[in-house]
């Protein structure tokens, strides 16, 4: 993508190898800047990133501070890595696990897919914990300039008496915050090996108490606050109900068995608790390469028998795993946590009023496979591609007709995968799983697995360079496209933000 930048503002300050550093503490009048993000994850670290890249003044707010835990499966498929390449991060560096492909285990069948050797995506994957990824991209954006905000939570956004989101207010959870910016971390870091500079991470509280909400102005904001989707509710972008969501579990366990396996390995063939009907999901057993995996399951409500207990089915999965790969409880390290999955475009519009929904804020979560990273990392360059563009023309309808760009290149980029995903996910897995599809014949045949593995993880070229990537690419093309728009029956309502002038 081409790196577009804005029409200067001399005031701002200029960006260097170590970030912007911001001149004061914050104050009751807060930050300006051309741009806000709202959430440090792989979407707005990513959108945060290629801002500052394109010379926008981009404020990163992040609830949390780093490291922190996230629920994840903690494995990044070709697409992934190829969004982190473009970012210029250093997978080269420890901390980073490959993977060749993907183990499937169905019932007694077990197969192994390596990843595809394609132009466009790298013939590998990938392995990290979220416990220091999100810090390693949130690190990333800043060495290129943006201004983050630790432990400041986005409540509203702030509007203009149009409706136009025009910022948002936020909180500090410093209860003594410094006067003056923080300015920790160099690299060598623990947790962060391949920062490159020192960090410029704006830590400060509010000069009046800590728990004063804080303005942060900018003309455009995007939106990569997570499944909760706060800033969107708050104008009226509700879930679309006819879009499903699922729920993902995942535990850690001691295992050097199996740390340093080559393949991610999926099971398509877990059952409901008590032997019931098959999971509409699969679970996982993720390689860290640290001594440990990541194990976890991810699935849909079931037609006829709801929302399966996911712990319960995971303790019996796991019972039937050899002994010797260590996945019982007294290896267990730390609790089961779980968190929810938005899929398949489960919010419209992506765009309103001067906000934009980039990763599971606005439902991008595949529904063909409940994979998310990948999706966040790409969303975050496209929302920024675009933000920056519309800052390069003055303030009006031209500036307004590039932003609402933003879904139809989403809509473009995945529209009709969505779709055939989302009606794979209603008609399929949610009845049956994926027993159905990894039958005998498919697990027996080459052809027909690798061209399910790609469907899946959405690894084609385009244009086509082998007859799997032909027969993905047409069968897409025969999808109709789904309009971006608003969900059906739904109207934007005047959000609760404060509205300022």
């Amino acid at each position: 993508m081409r790196e577009l930048s804005p029409e200067p503002e001399p005031e701002r300050p200029a960006a260097s190898a170590a970030g912007r550093h911001a001149d004061e503490a914050v104050g009751r009048a807060g930050e300006d800047a051309q741009i806000i993000v709202v959430g440090a994850g792989p979407a707005g670290s990513s959108a945060a990133y290629h801002l500052a890249r394109a010379g926008v003044d981009v404020i990163l707010l992040e609830k949390a501070r780093f490291p922190r835990e996230k629920v994840c499966g903690d494995g990044l498929t070709p697409r992934a890595v190829h969004q982190l390449i473009r970012m210029g991060v250093d997978i080269s560096a420890p901390g980073w696990i490959r993977s060749r492909g993907m183990r499937w285990v169905a019932g007694e069948h077990r197969v192994h897919i390596d990843w595809p050797a394609l132009g466009r995506y790298p013939d590998f994957g990938l392995s990290r914990s979220r416990h220091d990824f999100d810090d390693i991209l949130a690190r990333h954006a800043v060495v290129a300039g943006a201004r983050l905000f630790s432990g400041w939570k986005a409540e509203a956004p702030l509007t203009d008496r149009a409706g136009r989101v025009t910022g948002v207010t936020a909180r500090s959870d410093s209860p003594d915050a410094p006067d003056s910016p923080d300015t920790p971390g160099s690299p060598g870091t623990p947790g962060t090996p391949d920062a490159s500079g020192p960090r410029t991470e704006t830590d400060t509280g509010a000069k009046a108490p800590a728990r004063t909400p804080v303005e942060f102005r900018a003309p455009v904001v995007i939106a990569a606050d997570g499944a909760s989707a706060r800033l969107a509710l708050a104008l009226g972008l509700e879930r679309d109900p006819r879009r499903q969501i699922a729920t993902a579990a995942r535990r850690y366990y001691h295992s050097p068995e199996r740390s340093q396996e080559e393949y991610l390995e999926l099971w398509a063939d877990l059952r409901f608790p008590d032997q019931g009907p098959y999971l509409p999901g699969y679970g996982w057993i993720f390689p860290m390469g640290d001594g440990r995996v990541n194990v976890g399951l991810g699935a849909l409500p079931h037609r006829r028998h709801g929302k399966a207990d996911l712990r319960a089915t995971l303790d019996q999965w796991l019972a039937r795993t050899p002994e010797e790969w260590g996945l019982r409880e007294e290896n267990a390290q730390g609790p089961v946590r779980s968190a929810a999955l938005p899929l398949g475009f489960n919010r419209h519009p992506l765009y309103a009023r001067g906000l934009l929904l980039v990763g599971d804020s606005g439902g991008m979560v595949s529904p063909w496979n409940g994979e998310g990273i990948a999706q966040a990392l790409e969303a975050g360059e496209v929302a920024a591609e675009t933000a920056a563009l519309a800052l390069a023309h003055p303030e009006g309808p031209r500036r307004e007709q590039v932003l609402r760009g933003y879904p139809v290149e989403m809509n473009h980029r995945w529209g009709r995968h969505y779709r055939l995903g989302n009606a794979a996910a209603d008609l399929v897995f949610s009845r049956s799983g994926f027993q159905p599809v990894l039958n005998r014949y498919v697990m027996n045949s080459p052809f027909l697995l690798n061209t399910l593995a790609r469907l899946l993880t959405d690894l084609t070229d385009k244009p086509s360079r082998d007859v799997i990537d032909h027969v993905l690419n047409t069968a897409f093309r025969v999808v109709p496209a789904p309009k971006p728009g608003r969900a059906p029956g739904r109207r934007l309502r005047p959000g609760p933000g404060r509205a300022v002038r």
